[in-house]
């Protein structure tokens, strides 16, 4: 029998999370190795040697880096349940979404950051990306481009989920507003209440008091 491939990750890591969900869906075993990020394993420096950072997917003795580079890697050696579509221009324009999400989504993860000044800039900032995606991104379709989750949603739901988290656990107001962003909220709502994403989500409440404890220890209290 094979050896299940190994995750290495520390929770509650949005991107973590995005290569969790890619082998739910598939239905592939693995085993997680949680990682002390303050106490970096061995392991994890011998696997990603460039970055040092999570997640780390390891098949074999073969270590792969970075979470969608990771989700990519597994759609194409596990083909069941597929999350790149098999047309190419569709599959560049879920690439286009992977590339925008990875490029402007850092706003939200500064926000978190940030105090003063910058907070407002990194809210502005974000509620931007928010408009691009809800006016160019999400289509008619349930889902980015398709009716069932792809990987351009695994490359979004874990910036909006944390998004909701980090802008309770900030308190300086709303940024994922419903009336401002429709298409986005419902394309959350029917994102989480995907079986296999709904039982995959760290807890709200949860993470909500670990984001206020960490961003308290970052940034002091207001």
């Amino acid at each position: 029998m094979a050896e299940q491939p190994k995750l290495l990750g520390a929770l509650p890591s949005p991107f973590v999370y995005r290569v969790i969900w890619a082998l739910k869906l598939k239905a592939i075993p693995y085993e997680f190795i949680e990682e002390d990020l303050t106490n970096k394993s061995p392991l994890l420096l011998k696997y990603n040697p460039v970055h040092k950072k999570i997640p780390v997917f390891l098949h074999g003795d073969k270590p792969v880096c970075e979470s969608m580079i990771i989700v990519e890697y597994i759609d194409e050696v596990w083909p069941q349940n597929p999350l790149l579509p098999k047309d190419p221009y569709e599959r560049a324009q879920a690439r286009f979404w992977i590339k925008f999400a990875e490029d402007k989504a850092t706003s939200v993860w500064r926000m978190f950051r940030s105090k003063g000044e910058e907070l407002e800039k990194t809210m502005k900032e974000t509620q931007e990306m928010l408009q691009t995606v809800e006016e160019h991104g999400i289509g008619e379709k349930k889902f980015f481009g398709r009716e069932s989750i792809g990987i351009a949603d695994i490359a979004f739901g874990s910036v909006v989920y944390w998004l909701e988290v980090i802008e309770e656990a900030v308190g300086e107001g709303a940024v994922f507003e419903a009336h401002r962003f429709p298409r986005l909220h419902a394309w959350i709502k029917n994102f989480k209440q995907v079986p296999v994403i709904k039982e995959n989500l760290p807890e709200r409440d949860w993470m909500v008091t670990f984001f206020k404890n960490r961003r308290e220890a970052l940034v002091g209290s207001a």
